[in-house]
């Protein structure tokens, strides 16, 4: 099966559901939750040097039997168990799934195209997708085994990912005193 390749443009293309979307541009809430989230990955990453994590990075995505397909989470990261430093340094789009994927929902998202994104994103590897919800204040983890949801007063934190750990309330708190 050919790839399929979407051109470069901003706000990022994706390919979901046999169609091009246009990802959004993050409004205030959708924003900060996804600066929080990849600060806090980024800072883990930098204190245990196991591989990189960014924002809106795109990534050549193929479950088996599938097309590969452009995807770029809002927020990614990859070890460099799974792609080594330096192939990193060298490829500016993986042909990997990334580990762990942060998607944060915005109002004119589909449930379907969620739903979707998260199933190539397992199928294809990756080992946790986190999907925040700002409306409603949660953070919904799936993977493999199944999905749970987090709520204010709950942390986060999963074994793909082991060490990190992140108050969910942070993601939807403005800085600042109150």
């Amino acid at each position: 099966m050919r790839p399929i390749y979407l051109p470069e443009a901003k706000p990022a293309l994706e390919w979901v559901n046999g169609r091009v979307l246009q990802k959004v541009s993050p409004r205030q809430k959708h924003s900060l939750a996804q600066s929080v989230f990849l600060v806090a990955l980024v800072e883990w990453t930098r204190k245990r040097g196991n591989g990189m994590a960014g924002a809106e990075w795109h990534f050549q995505v193929q479950p088996p039997g599938e097309i590969s397909r452009t995807l770029v989470p809002d927020v990614a990261f990859l070890s460099y168990k799974r792609m080594p430093r330096q192939r990193m340094e060298t490829n500016q789009v993986p042909w990997i799934a990334p580990d762990a994927v942060v998607e944060v929902r915005s109002p004119g998202d589909l449930a379907r195209d969620i739903r979707e994104k998260i199933r190539v994103y397992l199928a294809a590897g990756t080992r946790v997708v986190f999907l925040i919800d700002p409306k409603r204040r949660i953070v919904t983890i799936h993977d493999r085994i199944g999905s749970y949801e987090l709520h204010d007063t709950d942390t986060l934190g999963h074994e793909a990912l082991s060490g990190f750990s992140l108050k969910v309330k942070s993601l939807f708190e403005l800085p600042g005193r109150n």
